[in-house]
């Protein structure tokens, strides 16, 4: 895609302005043919400018192509030639800090990556763990059973525990004790 094309037909002096009426004052130096030969002459600059700025060279090379678009279309207020360079570079600069702001604010915007997810694998024997802990906690005396849920699953303290099921702290212990000793038994019989 050129950005530039000359204008091989029109005497410079004979160009219109963009608003449709002639303005001989408009400098040489602004014309497609200066901005051609500064685009041949200073391209490979303004992409090292960018590169200091700017971590990729596709973003680069994009940047600089919009310079000169940019001046390009204001080439009407650039009327002297020895500026059109310091223009193109202050362009290089802007449109490099709006191309970092936008990739800051994109960073900003992504949601927070997902904490390590098991594999399909570690899900499958997670899933197999569990149910034969399920039919193991089937297998207690009831008050195992309800002692170790309340006390491991509901986080209740050993006071909470006897308090809700109206047992002593002892029989909590006692219950708690065996029920974990059978579950040990039970999970490590083969299936």
């Amino acid at each position: 895609m050129p950005v530039i094309a000359p204008w091989t037909t029109t005497h410079p002096s004979q160009i219109p302005s963009q608003r449709g009426d002639t303005d001989d004052s408009m400098a040489a130096g602004t014309t497609v043919d200066h901005l051609t030969e500064t685009y041949r002459a200073h391209y490979r600059s303004l992409l090292g400018l960018a590169a200091l700025l700017l971590d990729d060279t596709a973003s680069c090379e994009d940047v600089v192509q919009e310079a000169f678009i940019r001046v390009h279309s204001a080439r009407g207020r650039v009327r002297d030639p020895e500026k059109t360079l310091a223009y193109l570079r202050q362009t290089v600069v802007n449109l490099s800090r709006s191309a970092l702001r936008r990739r800051i604010l994109g960073l900003k915007l992504l949601t927070k990556p997902m904490p390590d997810m098991a594999s399909a694998e570690e899900g499958a024997y997670d899933l197999l763990e569990r149910d034969q802990l399920i039919q193991a906690m089937r297998g207690l005396q009831r008050r195992q059973r309800e002692v170790l849920v309340l006390r491991y699953f509901a986080d209740m303290t050993e006071a909470q525990v006897a308090e809700t099921l109206g047992i002593s702290l002892g029989s909590v212990k006692a219950y708690g004790s065996r029920g974990i000793a059978a579950l040990r038994v039970a999970m490590e019989a083969p299936v």
